[in-house]
């Protein structure tokens, strides 16, 4: 277990040290904020729902949402308890607002990785794969700023990415069930 910490803050302080520049700074603390409460995907799912075609694909990004909501945010984070990397790693400083939660998972990196995947998988190449790519963006721009440990985002990608298959089993068994209607009782 040190020797992960110990892996973990060294990377941090790799890319701080290395990676961030006065370019890129402003592109990744932009880039972290269209993750802050999963805005940006509950903005596409909610654009999803809208659309007839695209109704079943909103409703499992949905329960994706939910979700990393109930696992990472709510069960993990307390149960982990795990501290932000700026307040144990001597040197490491954050580029934006502090946030108020523990560490781990990474919250941006779960929710992005449940309904990005969900929209690669069953939505047209030329939607999944910017939303893939934004949320790789958006879990490596949570290192970049330094709220989040290396871990911290791998596993929350991972659970991400468990969830959105969970999702689309769960509302694909639904979507198929017959429903009752006064008439038919």
């Amino acid at each position: 277990m040190d020797s992960l910490l110990l892996l973990d803050g060294n990377i941090l302080l790799f890319i701080q040290e290395f990676l961030r520049n006065p370019v890129m700074t402003p592109i990744m603390k932009f880039v972290t904020t269209l993750g802050n409460g999963g805005m940006i995907w509950i903005l596409l799912t909610i654009l999803l729902l809208a659309i007839p075609r695209t109704r079943r694909v909103g409703c499992m990004m949905t329960a994706a949402l939910l979700g990393t909501l109930l696992i990472n945010n709510i069960i993990l984070k307390n149960l982990v308890a795990r501290t932000r990397p700026y307040e144990m790693i001597e040197g490491l400083t954050y580029l934006v607002k502090k946030p108020t939660d523990f560490s781990f998972p990474s919250g941006h990196a779960g929710c992005s990785f449940a309904t990005a995947c969900i929209m690669f998988r069953r939505l047209p190449k030329p939607y999944g794969i910017p939303a893939f790519v934004l949320a790789i963006l958006i879990s490596l721009s949570r290192l970049y700023v330094g709220v989040h440990y290396p871990s911290d985002v791998l596993f929350g990608a991972i659970s991400g990415i468990a969830i959105s298959y969970a999702a689309e089993a769960i509302i694909g068994k639904l979507w198929r069930c017959p429903q009752k209607t006064a008439a038919s009782e």
